[in-house]
Formats: structure tokens, C-alpha cells, sequence
């Protein structure tokens, strides 16, 4: 079967790529050790960790951003609904059938719909979201001298919360970068920034 080579990732997107799960699994280790629910590290050193990640993170995504706006990779990001139905019934049903995927990757196109609306949710939403709550809970001791009259267990529970949902999101980006044509096919791919593809397909075939 040919096979065809795209050079989709670059030096910095897969740099931030791994950086950014590596702080995300370090945080989610430490943040739970804080939260009580195990001792690996100890408190003290977990709550090091875990601030020097937070702060580390906050800097990166800042890079992030800038970088996806000031290199047009803005546009993998916008959402659509074209083939969603066809791309969800492929990993439901599809890929368990050695059916061709829907929306294959292209030079134009690296993203699936489903892919889009989850990547774009991750940085606008639940990124931001989890850094304030996270920035919040870290300056507490600051919230009189801001008028602030909120409850600390209530801030706590939401951060806790935006860690669980990372963690949903960490396993099935996981899963999901099996289901290329070979188990390692994407993982390898974000070492290497070449996607390969089964099928020789021409670009304007992947339109979504």
C-alpha cells in the first residue's frame, strides 16, 4: 500500500507539545499528592512542584498563544461541524472495521472536526479556567486585602475539579494516538513531525 509523508509538526509545536504534558501530568501528581489523597513526595516539595509547574506553564501557554496567532496556525483550530457525524461514528464504530478515516491529515487540514472543537475547548476554556482557579488558591492570603469575602474549600473543589477533567483528557488523547494506521504511527509523529499516511491521498481530499 503506498504511503505518503507529511511534514505537519514543527520543532516548536512538538517542544511545547511534550512540555506542556509533561507539566500537566507533574501537576496532576503533585495536586493530588496536595489534596490528601496520597504521599509520594511530601507535602512541602509537592507544593514546590507544583507551583514552579504552574508558573512554567503559565509562561509556555503565553508562548503558545502567540505562536498559533503570529503563524496562522490559528486556522487548524477553527471549529466546524462538517463530517463531525461521519468522524464520531469512525471512532465508534469505523475503526473497528479497518475503515478508511473520514477526514484524513493534510498540509491544510491536521485536525478532524472532533479534534478541533476538543483542541480549541482545551486552550480557550479549560486551560484558562484551571490557571485562574489554580492562581486563585495560590493567592488566598491576598483575598481580604482584595475585598474578597469567597470560601477557600469552594475555590479548592473547582480547581479539583478542572483536574479531573485534564486527567479524562490526558487518557483519551492517550487512546487516541493508537488508532493511526500502526499503534506508534502519531506518537512517533510528534518526535518527528512527519505524519505518514496509508493512503495516497491528495490534499484537497481532506477537506473537513
Amino acid at each position: 500500500m503506498a504511503e505518503r509523508k507529511l511534514y505537519l509538526y514543527t520543532r516548536f509545536e512538538r517542544f511545547w507539545h511534550w512540555a506542556q504534558g509533561l507539566l500537566i501530568l507533574t501537576l496532576l501528581v503533585t495536586g493530588f499528592e496536595i489534596h490528601g489523597t496520597y504521599s509520594l513526595f511530601g507535602f512541602e516539595d509537592a507544593f514546590t512542584v507544583h507551583n514552579f509547574c504552574a508558573w512554567t506553564w503559565f509562561v509556555l501557554y503565553a508562548f503558545i498563544v502567540f505562536w498559533i496567532f503570529t503563524t496562522g496556525e490559528w486556522k487548524h483550530y477553527v471549529p466546524t461541524f462538517v463530517k463531525m457525524f461521519e468522524v464520531i461514528r469512525y471512532y465508534s464504530v469505523g475503526i473497528f472495521k479497518g475503515e478508511p478515516h473520514p477526514v484524513p491529515k493534510s498540509e491544510r487540514v491536521k485536525h478532524n472536526p472532533l479534534q478541533r472543537i476538543t483542541y480549541l475547548g482545551l486552550v480557550s476554556l479549560l486551560v484558562p479556567y484551571q490557571m485562574l482557579t489554580g492562581y486563585l488558591y495560590y493567592f488566598y492570603n491576598q483575598w481580604p486585602q482584595m475585598g474578597w469575602g469567597w470560601e477557600l474549600q469552594t475555590v479548592a473543589l473547582l480547581h479539583t475539579a478542572g483536574a479531573f477533567a485534564f486527567l479524562v483528557f490526558v487518557i483519551v488523547h492517550v487512546y487516541m494516538t493508537t488508532t493511526g494506521h500502526t499503534v506508534g504511527a502519531h506518537i512517533k509523529a510528534m518526535f518527528t513531525g512527519y505524519e505518514v499516511l496509508e493512503h495516497d491521498t491528495p490534499a484537497h481530499d481532506s477537506r473537513p
